[in-house]
């Protein structure tokens, strides 16, 4: 059996600056450090750092007035700003930079007058967050059903965003249909699906003709690892599975096959890719191919406060 091993694969600059905020923090201010929602979206990593002291909230209430709070890599909303401040809280934001633009994109977009669609999932951090800048001005559009279903009339001044995690190929049928229903549409200046995303998705594509089977490393709730798994499902027609690490491989799933096409989405730690690795090693007597499809070289900086620290 031979594994073909993607690259580029696992941690984005997004959530290597997340992670490291995290652990700065953790340093910096001690246990418990708070932070608004998942940090991003993987199990194992949430589960470290929950043995580090910190505390993950779906609520500001849930956190002590005057305590440590890290916001998450998806961004937040205005409101949950001003509340963090009205609480005295010592906010740090770990927000993905690319996260921001669209943000930033939406602000723009509704102080202009435009009507704005954002194409995304229903109920995802990052979709939140930014239906938070402009609430009375955006529309969430999902899929291209939905864009039948407008009832903004055609001639209106309307602009669409993206949820940076998307699949592009259903963003750019959603797009196609916005723009077929409006003429006017505007577009922001850079695509807001980020670089990472891009370049895994482009990676399952160009492999998975070579693969029988395709092994996805990353949790359920995480948009950019569920689009890896439907792409080599769709694209190359073969079994591809979600997992979060050994324990969820299967022998069956390897019954007939050849070549295992391995990646990891943009926030599964290298580790559990390393751990199935030698899983399949064992009991299959695997080689190791790696294939380089991009190579990214992209960092982002630390939250403005912790590098004043760091200072």
């Amino acid at each position: 059996m031979k594994i073909l091993l993607a690259s580029p694969r696992g941690f984005c600059a997004g959530v290597n600056m997340a992670i490291e905020s995290l652990d700065l923090t953790l340093r910096e201010f001690g246990a418990p450090v708070y932070v608004y929602h998942e940090i991003v979206h993987n199990k194992y990593v949430v589960e470290t750092f929950q043995e580090k002291g910190a505390i993950f909230v779906d609520s500001l209430e849930e956190v002590p007035k005057g305590s440590v709070l890290l916001f998450s890599a998806h961004g937040v909303s205005p409101e949950i700003r001003e509340k963090a401040q009205a609480r005295n809280l010592n906010a740090i934001d770990a927000t993905c930079p690319l996260v921001t633009k669209v943000h930033l994109e939406a602000v723009k977009y509704a102080r202009e007058g435009y009507t704005i669609f954002l194409i995304g999932h229903e109920g995802h951090d990052e979709v939140i967050g930014t239906m938070g800048e402009a609430p009375e001005a955006m529309i969430l559009v999902e899929d291209v059903e939905s864009v039948e279903k407008l009832d903004v009339p055609a001639d209106a001044k309307v602009a669409y965003l993206t949820q940076t995690t998307l699949s592009v190929d259903d963003a750019n049928r959603i797009i196609e249909a916005l723009e077929a229903k409006y003429v006017n549409l505007v577009s922001p200046p850079k695509a807001d699906i980020c670089y990472a995303t891009q370049n895994r998705q482009e990676a399952v594509r160009k492999i998975s003709s070579r693969a029988d089977l395709c092994l996805v490393l990353g949790s359920q709730n995480s948009s950019n690892s569920q689009r890896l798994r439907e792409l080599a499902q769709t694209d190359a027609g073969i079994p591809a599975h979600l997992i979060d690490g050994k324990a969820d491989l299967q022998e069956d799933w390897f019954e007939g096959v050849e070549n295992v096409l391995v990646t990891a989405g943009a926030s599964a730690p290298e580790t559990v890719v390393e751990e199935c690795i030698d899983w399949m090693k064992e009991k299959y007597g695997a080689t190791v191919e790696p294939v380089m499809v991009r190579e990214e070289n992209v960092s982002f900086p630390l939250p403005k406060k912790l590098r004043q620290l760091q200072g």
